[in-house]
């Protein structure tokens, strides 16, 4: 039985890798209906819960959304099985255009793809956010808390911040409320991982520690990570920026987490032991952050006092999705074409409740013939 539930967890996720295109939102979006809409292995309130306690911590959030809905599914194990299914597809495809742009000098021509794709992922994270929001809003208070968080996104505050104030404010609101309080007791367990037979040399245990730093403290887009990598590697001569602006193109336009700029990078430091353990010391803190994580879930959620703080956190998590969706709409919905793609997106999303995969699939069809056509 266990073994049948963690192919389960690595055919899903490993799907979800070959497909996951359009950021951590769209990755959340697709999750959503695979897991809690067609599979329903948990309900969406505690799938709320986790997307508002994994904005909280560092690294890939949709990534790390995997690791959580594998535990939730097949335990330890599944944390595992899902967050490396995940992450794979990703690390593959990376791979192979690491070694073709070291090869040949330059990327292989996929924008006529990912022309209709980002139009396409509009529509199936409208279709979550319509979802989640009707669960997350609790009330006319918690309403009024995801407006406040939206236009202040909307304005440039920063995500993190903004889920944190939420959380805070709303607890507090909420307490002074109700006037009751609980408490939790905590008991973290950590699981450490060896690499010694990867990290053999100088070369690669420093690309190892640079990725497992920003691994550990990142916060935030991909723009985030291009302003940590070029402090890391461009301010100290490993890499010319216009290569690292490459490597961050190649992990915005392959499927799954953007954080796949890093096998790219390993790459081109050191080869595919580099990419290799750039990619694990990137990810690595998000499963023990994940692992130590999980467990206390479902404790805040008994408690009065946390159960007010997830409940804020959650609706702002909802109006940052929002706030993403409104700032890709004004990036991407810019002529006819990417407008119609969006509505037949919308269409097929709403009406037809197609599967977000052939959504992704169909737009980035049309936006081939379309860009095709056009030439």
């Amino acid at each position: 039985m266990k073994n049948k539930k963690l192919n389960e967890v690595a055919y899903v996720f490993f799907k979800l890798g070959c497909f996951a295109f359009g950021g951590p939102a769209a990755h959340i979006a697709m999750m959503e209906e695979e897991i809690v809409e067609k599979r329903k292995w948990m309900t969406r309130d505690y799938f709320l819960d986790l997307i508002g306690t994994t904005n909280l911590i560092p690294g890939p959030n949709s990534t790390e959304m995997t690791m959580h809905c594998g535990y939730e599914r097949a335990g330890k194990k599944g944390l595992f099985v899902a967050g490396v299914a995940f992450i794979l597809p990703a690390t593959i495809i990376t791979s192979i255009l690491a070694y073709l742009y070291v090869k040949y000098g330059e990327l292989p021509e996929v924008l006529p793809f990912i022309y209709g794709i980002k139009p396409a992922v509009l529509a199936i994270i409208a279709s979550a956010i319509l979802k989640l929001g009707k669960k997350a809003t609790k009330s006319t208070e918690l309403a009024v808390l995801g407006i406040i968080v939206l236009l202040s996104c909307l304005l440039g505050l920063n995500e993190v911040v903004a889920l944190l104030a939420a959380g805070v404010f709303g607890m507090s609101y909420f307490y002074l409320k109700s006037k009751r309080q609980d408490t939790i007791n905590i008991s973290p367990l950590v699981t450490l991982l060896g690499l010694h037979s990867l990290i053999s040399n100088e070369s690669t245990l420093k690309i190892f520690l640079i990725f497992l730093k920003v691994g550990a403290i990142l916060y935030g887009s991909g723009y985030v990570l291009f302003a940590y990598l070029d402090a890391e590697l461009v301010s100290n001569g490993l890499m010319s920026r216009s290569e690292l602006i490459d490597a961050i193109a190649i992990g915005q336009f392959t499927p799954g987490p953007v954080l796949s700029t890093s096998t790219f990078i390993g790459y081109q430091l050191s080869g595919f032991t580099g990419a290799i353990v750039a990619t694990i010391g990137i990810f690595l803190p998000s499963f023990l952050f994940v692992l130590i994580l999980n467990p206390f879930v479902p404790k805040m959620r008994k408690s009065k006092m946390l159960g007010y703080f997830l409940d804020s956190v959650n609706i702002a998590a909802v109006a940052v999705m929002l706030a993403v969706l409104i700032i890709m709409a004004k990036e991407t919905l810019l002529n006819w074409s990417t407008i119609l793609i969006a509505i037949v997106s919308a269409l097929l999303t709403f009406k037809a409740k197609i599967s977000p995969v052939w959504i992704i699939l169909i737009g980035a069809s049309i936006g081939f013939i379309l860009v095709s056509i056009s030439k």
